[in-house]
Formats: structure tokens, C-alpha cells, sequence
């Protein structure tokens, strides 16, 4: 069955944002947004899928693929953008929506997670951040491109979008393509951006995808986000650059749907339900490159998908926890958890029960170790105001 698409003209009615709907007019709403010199094409490895489950709409920036140039002037800002995107939604009658976007699109989702909160029902950033290096920069290139046009950037487009050896040309022809003035009035936008005080009163779920080999925005622009934002997930992908969604698409798809579905959101709330803030506001400090994809995966299935399954209640789930770290040995783990046991509403009583039923049938010394944890820990409770 093919999904119904809607390719709205760049000289419709209203003049707004020219953008492309596809998947069931009653599915949830989700808008893509695109980086800087890309046009809906940014999306099409991944888009289509999505609109299996929901009404996916991907947009153009201004003077990009077929957005009027003149719906953005010099000076402009992510405000601006973020205003034509709410008209864009308002014109399709979308009062509440997924958002995701690249670089530049991610900016405007957070804009418009921190000023208009009752309309974003999740963020994806993705390849992106919360500022972008510095005014200068951008005022340097939107001069240049006011200058010369944009064909020397274009050439140049691969080496900054994408690991070396892969490109995709369609978006390198929407690039050259792109209207001059437009573009550079795009770069006053990301001049002037700069959030970073204000992620922490975002309260849409909130995922952060970085391309582990994004030059533009690296990983730490991301983490920053993550680390900032209240229950945020961080995802890295490897073999990516700044332009993800095009370079790997099967990870961007999975961590998108992992998010809309509410796994890495819900996973996280139960996981500070059960471990409590400071140990998971300690994890997420710890985090780095290198163990993050485990610490989103854990949040993902482990916390996501088990813990929130209803058919075990959660007293139940821990004592089936406290058997198997006892019987493997894993004391750091196991005192975790009798701590989480406790938060479980398992008084020490029970928690020796669990104890002895384990020594029965999987030893007596993996049960006195457990036995020695649980004591300690216990103890740790009873002295603590």
C-alpha cells in the first residue's frame, strides 16, 4: 500500500515554506526540518518509512529547493525560521507535533521546544547544537556568499557533510541551487543563535543524534544539549558526518523510531524511578564517546522496554534481579539494586527471603557474598538521615 503525498507549490496561497506531506492524514504529526544548503532530499532514505506510523512533513528553508527566497531577509533570525515553520503547521491545520531536524532544522526545534512548548510533543536535534561557533564565522561566510555566490561552498560540500568517499549529489546540486541571498541571510540566523541557557527548560522528550565524525557539530555540541536538557538521550553514530540522515540512514531511522515510540523517554523516567536521581544523574556525568551508545541502549530496552512492561509489577522484577546478580556475582551491580529494591517497596525481610531462596538453587558461597552486599547496603540505609 502506498502512502498517500502531498507536494505543496512554492507559489501556494499563503507563499509559506514549500514542503512535502506524506503518511496518513490522522497519523501523529512529525515535521523534518533540513540543514543549511539541503532541501527536503535530506530526508529521503528516511522519511518514507516513517510516514508508515505517522504524517510526516519535511520542509525547505527559504530559497531552498522550492521555498521563496523572499520569506527571509538579512538580519534574520531562528526565530524567524521557527515563525515560518508554526504557519506551515497552523496551514495544515497541526496543533501538536514531532519535531526532527539537522544543523540549522535542529536549531529551529529548539527554538521552538523553549518559546512555544505546547506545541512540540517531542524533539529530535540531530546534527546540531545549541549555538554554532560564534558570530564571526557565520557573518564571514554570509558575506562571502553576498560576494561570490555559492558556488566555491558547493564544491566544497562533501568534505563538510559527509565521511570521505561518500556524497550524495542531489543534495550537493540543491546546495549550488540554493539562492544566494537566502542562504546568507540563513547564516545571520546562525549567527545570532545561542541557547544554551535556556535547554534546561525544554520539556519536550528530547533525543540528541551525533554524527561521531561531524566536523560542524561534533559529539560534545551534542552531549551538551543531552547533559542540559532534563531526561534528554544522547545517540553517536559512527561512520557519520554532519548529514546523517542522508550518510546513515537505517541508524537515524532506528533512533528515531525508538523515540517516537517513547522508549528512550519512558526508559529514562523509570530508570530514575527505580535507581533514583543521583546514580543516573552520575551515569549521564560519566558519559562519554565511548560508552554512550550503551548508556542509550540501556535507557532504550533495558529501562524502556523490560522495566516499564507491566506484566511483571516492579517488586517483582527486582527480586528477579537480586537472584541473578547474586548468582553471577556482580556485587557492584547487586548493590545497586537492593538499593532499588528497597525504592521497590521490599522490605530487608524480603530481600533476605530472596537471599536464601537463591542459595537453595544457585549456591550457598554466591549467596553468602550476596548476603554480605545486602548487608552493608542495608546497613548504609539505616545510618543515613
Amino acid at each position: 500500500m502506498t502512502n498517500p503525498q502531498h507536494t505543496a507549490p512554492a507559489d501556494g496561497p499563503r507563499r509559506g515554506l514549500h514542503h512535502r506531506a506524506e503518511g496518513p492524514a490522522t497519523g501523529p504529526a512529525l515535521l523534518l526540518g533540513p540543514s543549511l544548503g539541503t532541501s527536503t532530499a535530506l530526508w529521503d532514505a528516511v522519511a518514507p518509512e516513517l510516514s508508515a506510523t505517522h504524517r510526516v512533513v519535511r520542509w525547505d528553508l527559504p530559497g531552498h529547493g522550492g521555498s521563496p527566497a523572499d520569506l527571509i531577509a538579512p538580519g534574520a533570525t531562528v526565530g524567524d525560521l521557527a515563525h515560518l515553520v508554526l504557519s506551515l503547521a497552523d496551514a495544515l491545520g497541526i496543533d501538536r507535533f514531532a519535531y526532527a531536524g539537522v544543523s540549522l532544522g535542529g536549531a529551529v526545534g529548539l527554538r521552538l521546544a523553549v518559546h512555544h512548548p505546547q506545541r512540540v510533543a517531542s524533539l529530535a536535534v540531530i546534527c546540531s547544537s545549541a549555538h554554532f561557533g560564534g558570530a564571526t564565522p557565520w557573518e564571514q561566510r554570509a558575506a562571502q556568499v553576498r560576494r561570490e555566490g555559492l558556488s566555491a561552498l558547493a564544491d566544497t560540500a562533501p568534505s563538510r557533510w559527509f565521511t570521505p568517499g561518500f556524497t550524495v549529489p542531489r543534495l550537493v546540486a540543491d546546495h549550488r541551487a540554493a539562492d544566494p541571498a537566502a542562504y546568507a541571510a540563513c547564516c545571520d540566523a546562525l549567527a545570532a543563535f545561542d541557547l544554551r541557557d535556556a535547554l534546561p527548560s525544554v520539556t519536550a522528550p528530547t533525543l540528541a543524534v551525533a554524527g561521531r565524525e561531524d566536523p560542524a557539530t561534533p559529539p560534545a555540541h551534542l552531549r551538551e544539549i543531552a547533559d542540559a536538557v532534563p531526561g534528554a538521550c544522547l545517540t553517536e553514530i559512527p561512520r557519520a558526518s554532519h548529514l546523517a540522515p542522508a550518510e546513515r540512514p537505517d541508524a537515524v531511522l532506528a533512533a528515531l523510531r525508538g523515540h517516537l515510540t517513547g522508549g528512550a523517554g519512558r526508559g529514562m523516567a523509570a530508570r530514575r524511578q527505580v535507581l533514583g536521581n543521583a546514580h543516573v544523574d552520575r551515569a549521564q556525568q560519566r558519559q562519554s564517546a565511548f560508552t554512550a551508545p550503551f548508556q542509550d541502549f540501556i535507557s532504550r530496552y533495558a529501562w524502556g522496554e523490560i522495566w516499564t512492561d507491566d506484566t511483571l509489577s516492579r517488586r517483582e522484577r527486582s527480586m528477579v534481579t537480586l537472584t541473578a546478580l547474586s548468582a553471577h556475582g556482580h556485587h557492584d551491580e547487586l548493590a545497586l539494586h537492593v538499593r532499588a529494591a528497597r525504592r521497590n517497596g521490599l522490605t530487608p525481610e524480603e530481600i533476605g527471603a530472596v537471599l536464601l531462596q537463591t542459595a537453595v538453587y544457585c549456591g550457598v558461597p554466591a549467596a553468602n557474598s550476596a548476603f554480605a552486599v545486602a548487608q552493608r547496603v542495608l546497613a548504609e540505609e539505616e545510618s543515613t538521615p
